[in-house]
């Protein structure tokens, strides 16, 4: 039995240097929980994801946006706030229209965790790995270090409407 790293994690949010160091340590935890090849973090900004982690910026850079909300992805995990898990390729490719790119990485299957605050998804928590890779208990295990990630993504998008704001 894996010993849960919330409280590692609790104690990471305390620390300077956030959001970043929260990420990478997301990033470790979940590796460690179910592994990953891909681990992207995103928040919701009206139809679109934007990107604020990836542990591949070259392939998936940080502030990169997808319009997803009026995707059946998006319905069901924005408007459902439902996990999505891809266990193949037929998977990704019913979920994102950069399946291509997603498979010449060598990834087949996916977990896309809701982060949900006031009854609304705010962002997404998601990893990659080869084809087959996760199974539904994967999804249990992961989705608690979602909730981690409220205050960050809030400020993201806090940041990002100000930005917009003023340069209109």
């Amino acid at each position: 039995m894996t010993q849960s790293p919330l409280p590692a994690l609790l104690r990471i949010l305390a620390e300077p240097g956030q959001p970043e160091a929260l990420y990478k340590a997301l990033e470790k935890a979940s590796h460690a929980l179910v592994g990953h090849e891909l681990f992207t973090l995103l928040y919701v900004d009206g139809q679109e994801v934007a990107r604020v982690y990836s542990n591949r910026p070259d392939e998936y850079p940080v502030s990169g946006r997808k319009l997803m909300g009026p995707t059946p992805w998006g319905d069901l995990v924005l408007k459902q706030k439902k996990p999505f898990i891809g266990r193949d390729r037929e998977g990704i490719r019913w979920a994102f229209f950069d399946h291509e790119l997603i498979e010449s990485m060598g990834l087949g299957s996916v977990i896309n965790i809701p982060v949900l605050y006031d009854g609304e998804a705010i962002g997404t928590f998601n990893i990659l790995a080869p084809e087959h890779h996760y199974k539904e208990s994967d999804v249990e295990l992961v989705a608690p270090l979602a909730p981690l990630l409220i205050p960050a993504f809030l400020n993201a998008r806090a940041k990002a409407r100000a930005a917009t704001t003023r340069s209109a």
